[in-house]
């Protein structure tokens, strides 16, 4: 791979199913029959895929008994099978689980509840059952309010996987987005190779596809934007570097959709909002993922004014949407973080993960760049000339991996080790993964 090589998210850590060797009887069996029925676009991760069948906290065990540290899975945000979580979710179910045209009381409190955690403007909220649906419906509710249908996102964006979401997520490969013709991207605002004020570059950059979409006769209806960049590499500083990006959108009639689903629910330590950091008003915000710690709930809140435009002129409905289970969840996790303090614990762990992380570093050549908030990591490895090496990187997943510890690797060019642990994880599993860490790139 050269540095001008780009990989696809689903390059990234994938198992090869080209060749069984090393595999053992049983996990052979079961990765064949996998593909015979799911078919060759769901793919595994690691060089010796894994069977998980049960989880703890941060923990997870495979099907031998043999326990793995999770660093990686921001699903279970507040660790797998909380036990708050568990209880809440078969309460509910014992009771009543139905569509969403029924008043319920759970339903309403969880969106004040929710809505109360966004800032003054961000009042309204809508359910969806997963992150691609809540974006799907950001767009949907962008192009109503400004007439127009062009979106701007990151050279390697990831945002789900419906028709149009996945048009936005370049990162899913160059046959996703080739025939949207309403899409542009621009390079992420990476200040580890880009030099000078970045808030500045990242607008002049949005700022040059807004004019081509206009140009286009497309229009300009919104930039939509994780504010961690996950899929670019992790992208966490120097804030607030966004701020004159959104400003550009705004200036130009635009809406900025905050893309929270991997970077929200208290991950990036400094608020419940990865926005925040960046001091932005965004006019959408969507979630997903660790909105239920599992459970299939997701959804958006939005500037009320977008909620009158949409809800007069346009119909929808999502069956489960914000089901009273899946609600039940997502109360339960939102609890538990205001309970717990898991945004504080979040800040103080990754503190603590990335201090550790730079003593590692300071013995090795092979380590760029370690940046990262709260408990969202990345760290970059290069070559000799520093030149991006994804070859390196992967070669550290599936070490931590044998040491039983998981991660993973994201970034435009796969180079990029991607750590997002559970909210709930203690200094004791920090070290852990900090003494592996150490051990596999000496």
């Amino acid at each position: 791979m050269t540095t001008l090589d780009r990989v696809g998210a689903l390059s990234v850590n994938g198992f090869d199913g080209s060749s069984s060797a090393g595999l053992s009887a049983h996990t052979r069996e079961l990765v064949d029959r996998r593909r015979r029925v799911l078919g060759p676009a769901y793919h595994l991760m690691y060089e010796t895929p894994l069977e998980l069948v049960r989880g703890e906290g941060v923990y997870v065990y495979d099907a031998d008994g043999t326990r793995y540290l999770d660093m990686y899975n921001n699903v279970a945000s507040v660790g797998h099978c909380h036990p708050r979580v568990v209880e809440a979710v078969t309460g509910q179910m014992s009771l009543i689980n139905t569509h969403t045209r029924y008043l319920h009381e759970a339903v309403i409190g969880y969106a004040e509840d929710l809505v109360g955690t966004f800032p003054d403007g961000l009042c309204t909220a809508m359910f969806t059952c997963t992150g691609s649906e809540a974006n799907d419906l950001a767009l949907r509710i962008a192009r109503h309010a400004t007439g127009r249908q062009g979106i701007i996102v990151t050279e390697s964006a990831y945002h789900g996987g419906t028709v149009d979401v996945a048009a936005c997520s370049p990162s899913m490969g160059p046959a996703s987005v080739s025939d949207a013709a309403w899409v542009r991207t621009v390079s992420a605002p990476d200040s580890y190779r880009v030099d000078g004020d970045l808030g500045t570059w990242f607008a002049e950059k949005v700022q040059e596809q807004i004019d081509d979409l206009v140009c286009s006769g497309v229009g300009f209806a919104a930039l939509m934007v994780d504010s961690i960049f996950a899929s670019d590499g992790i992208l966490p500083e120097p804030t607030p570097f966004v701020k004159p990006a959104a400003d550009v959108v705004h200036a130009a009639g635009g809406l900025l959709i905050a893309d929270e689903v991997q970077p929200g629910f208290g991950r990036l330590g400094a608020s419940m909002w990865g926005f925040e950091r960046h001091g932005l008003q965004p006019d959408i915000v969507t979630m997903g993922k660790p909105m239920g710690n599992g459970m299939p709930i997701a959804g958006l809140v939005m500037q009320g004014s977008l909620a009158e435009l949409f809800g007069r002129d346009l119909r929808y409905f999502n069956t489960f949407g914000g089901n009273p289970v899946t609600i039940a969840a997502a109360q339960a996790v939102l609890d538990v973080i205001r309970d717990d303090g898991l945004v504080a614990n979040s800040a103080s762990m990754g503190t603590r993960m990335l201090a550790g992380l730079r003593e590692a570093a300071d013995r090795v050549d092979s380590v760029g760049d370690i940046r990262g908030a709260g408990l969202f990591v990345g760290v970059e490895f290069i070559g000799p000339a520093g030149e991006p090496d994804p070859a390196e990187a992967l070669r550290v997943v599936n070490a931590m991996k044998e040491r039983g510890v998981l991660i993973s690797a994201t970034g435009s060019y796969g180079n990029t080790l991607k750590i997002r642990p559970p909210l709930t994880i203690e200094a004791a599993d920090v070290d852990l993964f900090l003494e592996q860490f150490a051990r596999v790139v000496d």
